[in-house]
């Protein structure tokens, strides 16, 4: 219920914040995404950010999480 409650406060405040889909909010999605044992759609995020932000500074971080992500499965 607790776990519910914070996923529908981020996204929540990410959607009233004017949330553009920046390589810094989908970032902090998926960091958000893997402290809740949720690797699947962490993994879908970062991937994103590698796609759509390539030469973001947020790129390099997700690239390195999307290694150790998969390396785990």
């Amino acid at each position: 219920m607790i776990r519910k409650f914070f996923r529908f406060a981020l996204l929540a405040s990410l959607f009233f914040a004017g949330c553009s889909g920046g390589a810094e909010e989908l970032f902090e999605t998926a960091q958000f995404e893997e402290l809740q044992k949720n690797r699947p759609h962490a993994i879908q995020l970062y991937r994103e950010i590698v796609e759509k932000h390539p030469k973001s500074p947020y790129a390099v971080t997700a690239k390195e999480r999307l290694a150790e992500l998969e390396k785990e499965k």
